[in-house]
């Protein structure tokens, strides 16, 4: 189903969200390192702000960027936490409503951390093959696009890493341990920003 982006980031705005839409991943990472300007920046796990060659630029000019799938396995923890004490947070989001939710699920919770109480700058980088008609289809859609391919990349044996199929599975890697909404942002934040990206990105 196609869905049009200005519809869906006008519902985004009257949400209270900052939107912007893009036409090109090149467009939308040099309005995106726009807004981060100077600032230091934590990133989450994200194939979207991988493929858009955030980290390199972001490293390139200067910027302090703690990013946990760049250091060695010992260091994942402490920059993880780093990540959501930087002055920007910078991700993707598993899928958006159609009438401006944001759905997310993650396994270890980092993510959703460093989105709802972490920096007072969040910013999201989503590509249009993310947006659902409604929350059940949000869900489907992260446990059918993103659960499988996310846990094959980090080489964890489970139900979902096999055929992209979830089986309410209770391995110690278990994908599916948080689910959030975010409907508004909160008051905590200072600007939520979300970026909407003609095309397909990310997971």
């Amino acid at each position: 189903m196609e869905f049009d982006l200005n519809t869906v980031a006008k519902r985004l705005s009257d949400r209270g969200f900052l939107v912007d839409v893009c036409k090109t991943p090149e467009e939308a990472k040099k309005l995106i390192l726009g807004y981060i300007g100077e600032r230091s920046v934590g990133i989450a796990g994200s194939a979207t702000v991988r493929d858009l060659g955030l980290y390199e630029a972001l490293t390139d000019r200067g910027n302090t960027v703690y990013w946990h799938w760049k250091v060695e396995k010992p260091q994942v923890e402490e920059t993880r936490i780093k990540a959501i004490a930087a002055d920007v947070y910078l991700c993707s989001s598993n899928a958006i409503t159609e009438d401006g939710r944001l759905v997310n699920i993650d396994g270890t919770g980092n993510r959703l951390a460093g989105m709802i109480y972490g920096p007072k700058t969040v910013i999201l980088a989503v590509g249009r093959n993310k947006i659902t008609k409604d929350y059940e289809s949000a869900i489907a859609r992260i446990k059918r696009d993103a659960c499988g391919p996310n846990a094959r990349r980090q080489h964890f044996q489970t139900p979902c890493s096999i055929d992209n199929v979830c089986r309410d599975c209770r391995p110690p890697v278990r994908m599916c341990n948080v689910t959030a909404i975010t409907e508004y942002p909160s008051r905590r934040h200072e600007a939520f920003r979300i970026v909407l990206i003609d095309e397909d990105m990310g997971l």
